[in-house]
């Protein structure tokens, strides 16, 4: 096997591994690669055909890697809707991520019943890509209990819609937020949260 070979078997063992992703990002990025491997070497190798289907892939890839990244700030992608700690549809979403919710987040515990909490769902259209809960401590600190983001958009930052933009926290009074203790793999830093010990903390301007 010559190493124009391998270059043709790397293509086409990156694109299947790109199928093998939960995350529609890195799907599509790994897609991507491979399809831009393939056009090289069935150019090399004079096979038009493959390299038309390539061309194509790797067209539809870069169109929808740019509809991605161009949209995953926008607020008329994402919206935030608050749901009762007890509503059925966010217990089932709870029950449904419980495993991944528990590797991210392994100390995490829900009651419904305690009045100090509250629980916001990130939607993109008619999907779930999040959800917020939280509960009220002394001097206006809102504790997060849970920032989960679902696998399909672990790549992005849906809670930011939560935290900075919707005013979510600072209309109830909240000055300060703060991560979830315990938490594996923060991304609090991409959203302007700063360290504190063990915890991210987000300090809130105060409301207009």
């Amino acid at each position: 096997m010559n190493w124009l070979e391998l270059v043709g078997w790397a293509g086409s063992a990156l694109l299947v591994w790109s199928l093998l992703q939960t995350r529609i990002l890195r799907l599509r990025a790994l897609n991507l690669v491979g399809c831009l491997i393939l056009i090289g070497y069935n150019a090399a190798i004079h096979v038009w055909p493959m390299v038309g289907l390539n061309v194509v892939l790797t067209v539809i890839n870069l169109w929808y890697l740019r509809k991605l990244l161009g949209t995953r700030h926008d607020e008329q992608t994402y919206e935030v809707v608050e749901v009762g700690t007890d509503d059925a549809f966010l217990a089932h979403t709870l029950r449904v991520h419980s495993a991944d919710i528990a590797r991210f987040n392994p100390g995490f515990h829900w009651d419904p019943a305690d009045g100090r909490r509250s629980a916001f769902l990130v939607v993109r259209a008619d999907e779930v890509v999040g959800v917020v809960l939280s509960h009220a401590e002394a001097g206006g600190v809102a504790q997060i209990d849970l920032d989960y983001v679902t696998q399909r958009f672990r790549d992005f930052t849906p809670g930011e819609f939560v935290y900075r933009r919707s005013r979510l926290f600072t209309d109830r009074g909240f000055r300060r937020v703060v991560s979830p203790p315990g938490m594996v793999a923060p991304y609090y830093h991409r959203l302007g949260f700063r360290p504190e010990g063990d915890a991210y903390v987000l300090d809130l301007p105060a409301p207009a």
